[in-house]
C-alpha cells in the first residue's frame, strides 16, 4: 500500500491521497510525475541558476503548479514553488527536509505548505510552496538576516545567534513576541541536528502591518547528512560552534540574551517535549531508507536528553 508523499496518508494504489491533491489545489485530481529524471533537474537547475531568484547550496528549481493539465512545470519567473531534486553529494536530501519540516511544524514553529513529489524516474523531489507570492504576481515583502545586517551570501556565517536576537530588537513590530519564536526555532534546530542554519535561513516578512519572522524554510537534518559534521550551530551561541550545552541554550540564550522570562522557556520547553512521541512516530513513516531512520532517532535522542533530563528539578 502507498504512503502519500504530501501527507504521508496510506492511499491506497494511488501514487498520492486525495487530501494532498487538495492541499496543492482545491481542484487538483490528479498530479502526474514532474516531466524530469533526477539528471535533468540538477542540469536545468544548474542551467537557470542565473535567472532565477532562489540560490544556495542545494540545487532548486522554481516552478508552477499547472492545475488544469495535473503537472508542475518549471518557470524562469513568477514561480509559486521551490523544487529541490536528489543531490548527488548527499542522500535523502528531499526525504529529509521534507521529514524536519513535518517535525517543525508539531513543535510550533510556522512552516509553508510543503511535500514530496514523484519525478518520471521514480525518484522522489523536495517542493515548498513561495511565502513570498501572492497571486496576481504580487510580491510579499521578505527580507533576510544576512541582506538586514550587511552580509553576503559569501559571508553568511560570519555572525552570531547574539547578531540575529538583535535584528529583532531593530526591526520586528513586536520583538519580544519574535524572541519567543527564535528560542523555539533554536531548541528545535539543536534538537534535530541542523547545523546549516546560518543568516539566509532567517528572513523577516511585513503582513498584516507588521514585521515579524517570516514562516521557517531549509529546515535539515544536516548533522546525518554529512559524512562528518564537525560542528551543531552554524552562528556563534556563546562563543561556540559545538559543544552546545543546556545553559548555553537556557540561561543563556533563552533569558539572558532573549530576555524570555522562566514561564515562557518552561511553557515552549514543555510544548515541545510533548511532542517526542509524535516525532518518532513521523520518523518511522517518513520516506527515508531505514538505515537513515536509525541514524536520525539516534541524533535526536541524544540531543534531547541533553536538554530534557537536566531542565527538570
Amino acid at each position: 500500500m502507498n504512503r502519500c508523499p504530501i501527507t504521508y496518508e496510506l492511499c491506497g494504489e494511488q501514487k498520492y491521497s486525495a487530501q494532498g491533491l487538495k492541499l496543492l489545489s482545491p481542484k487538483l485530481k490528479d498530479l502526474l510525475d514532474f516531466p524530469y529524471n533526477k539528471g535533468d533537474q540538477l542540469k536545468e537547475a544548474m542551467a537557470r541558476a542565473t535567472k532565477m531568484s532562489i540560490q544556495g547550496v542545494q540545487p532548486k528549481l522554481s516552478a508552477r503548479l499547472n492545475v488544469s493539465a495535473g503537472i508542475f512545470e518549471i518557470a524562469d519567473q513568477g514561480g509559486t514553488f521551490i523544487i529541490k531534486p536528489q543531490n548527488d553529494l548527499y542522500e535523502e536530501l528531499p526525504e529529509n527536509e521534507d521529514l524536519t519540516m513535518r517535525l517543525a511544524a508539531l513543535a510550533g514553529i510556522e512552516i509553508p505548505l510543503h511535500g514530496m513529489i514523484y519525478s518520471k524516474d521514480g525518484s522522489r523531489s523536495y517542493f515548498i510552496k513561495r511565502f513570498d507570492r501572492l497571486p496576481k504576481k504580487k510580491r510579499v515583502a521578505v527580507e533576510d538576516f544576512a541582506q538586514l545586517t550587511g552580509q553576503t551570501r559569501e559571508t553568511k556565517y560570519s555572525s552570531s545567534m547574539e547578531k540575529v536576537a538583535g535584528v529583532l530588537d531593530q526591526f520586528c513590530t513586536f520583538p519580544l513576541i519574535e524572541k519567543q519564536k527564535l528560542f523555539r526555532l533554536t531548541i528545535f534546530n539543536f534538537l534535530c541536528g541542523n547545523e546549516d542554519m546560518h543568516l539566509k535561513n532567517f528572513s523577516l516578512i511585513r503582513r498584516n502591518g507588521k514585521v515579524e519572522i517570516s514562516p521557517s524554510y531549509d529546515l535539515l537534518n544536516t548533522t546525518i547528512a554529512m559524512p562528518n559534521p564537525q560542528e551543531e550551530f552554524a552562528l556563534t551561541l556563546a562563543g561556540r560552534k559545538s559543544k552546545i550545552t543546556k545553559e548555553n541554550l537556557i540561561d543563556y540564550f533563552g533569558s539572558e540574551r532573549l530576555g524570555l522570562t522562566p514561564i515562557i522557556i518552561e511553557k515552549t520547553l514543555q510544548e515541545i517535549e510533548n511532542q517526542k512521541l509524535k516525532w518518532y512516530k513521523q520518523i518511522q513513516i517518513s520516506f527515508l531508507s531505514e538505515e537513515m531512520k536509525k541514524k536520525y532517532v539516534e541524533l535526536m535522542s541524544l540531543r534531547w536528553a541533553r536538554i530534557f533530563t537536566t531542565i527538570k528539578k
